[in-house]
């Protein structure tokens, strides 16, 4: 193995020029003759850069093309913090800066590391397959089948046409999202702001009934409400949850009574304070009867029921 000081190649740099049925060719895309682009390298390859050691199945059996791993050189010491990195100082990012799909075809890139952070813009055609933690600061747009094991943080908006499988610990969205297709979710979802949809259902193994599914719908009303049920046997007084006092507003409250066993004559007789309710008979008999109090929201914004315009607005929850 010859060795030298620094190598200057003050135009192109050919290494081992690719054959087809014996005859050389020539990297065209770099130019030739005087359209030549000055300092272009082509290496046929294999190619590997880093330390030796980070793939190690031997010379006739190459991984890939190229294969990047962690510097081997002792002067570099401590590593670099990335592997590969990609920058567009000097001009605005666009999705072609990171990865450029195949028009005949998905083009995906697979990324095995312990923490990807991509600031930009960042498009992706094909599949891609996480393996760590993912930062994306940002626009996401992303055509395909995703995996993801481990975290996922996403500050921006993402567009997401296809599948989307996730098992992670946790994700974490600051912005909108527009997932054209099924999410499936294995595991819980907190939402801290409202959820809006043409409808909204459970649907779960029967109860009862073998190889069969049960389903229910929410019931639609005009305003964020609230309930509480109970039975009231001989008592006259519907004790109220005590978070209704900042939950619900007390001038929306609606009982409705139901007798039980014989016909008795009962009304509310007053509403104290929003946390009592007294129920009075007529016919001066005991009560016996289960009840349904019902109240509107007073921590969020009113329902609007009928706004002008064709696209879905997402209301502020906060009360103004």
């Amino acid at each position: 193995m010859a060795k030298s000081a620094d190598l200057y190649v003050g135009n192109q740099l050919f290494v081992g020029p690719a054959n087809h049925l014996g005859a050389p060719i020539p990297p065209v895309g770099f130019g030739i003759g005087p359209t030549k682009i000055r300092g272009a390298a082509y290496l046929a390859g294999p190619v590997m850069i880093g330390s030796p050691l980070t793939f190690t199945k031997g010379p006739n059996f190459n991984e890939a093309n190229l294969m990047i791993g962690r510097s081997g050189n002792l002067e570099a010491l401590p590593p670099p913090l990335s592997i590969v990195k990609v920058s567009s100082f000097g001009f605005p990012p666009t999705p072609l800066d990171v990865v450029l799909g195949d028009i005949l075809g998905p083009v995906g890139i697979s990324i095995n590391a312990s923490f990807i952070s991509i600031l930009g813009v960042t498009n992706a055609v094909g599949i891609l397959n996480w393996i760590g933690v993912k930062n994306f600061v940002g626009l996401k747009a992303q055509t395909g089948l995703e995996l993801r094991a481990g975290a996922s943080v996403d500050t921006g908006a993402e567009v997401t046409t296809g599948a989307v499988a996730e098992n992670t610990a946790g994700r974490v969205i600051n912005g909108a999202v527009v997932i054209n297709g099924a999410l499936h979710v294995n595991g819980f979802v907190s939402w801290l702001s409202s959820i809006v949809g043409t409808t909204k259902l459970f649907d779960i193994i029967h109860p009862t009934k073998k190889n069969h599914r049960l389903r229910h719908a929410c019931l639609e009303g005009p305003e964020h409400g609230v309930y509480h049920r109970g039975r009231l046997t001989n008592n006259n007084v519907i004790e109220l949850p005590e978070y209704w006092r900042g939950l619900v507003d007390p001038e929306t409250i609606t009982v409705n009574l139901t007798s039980h066993g014989i016909y008795q004559e009962l009304f509310v007789q007053k509403i104290e304070w929003g946390s009592r309710i007294y129920v009075m008979n007529n016919g001066g008999g005991p009560i016996d009867c289960s009840y349904v109090v019902y109240g509107e929201r007073k921590d969020v914004a009113k329902l609007e029921l009928e706004y002008e315009g064709t696209e879905m607005i997402y209301q502020d929850i906060e009360r103004k």
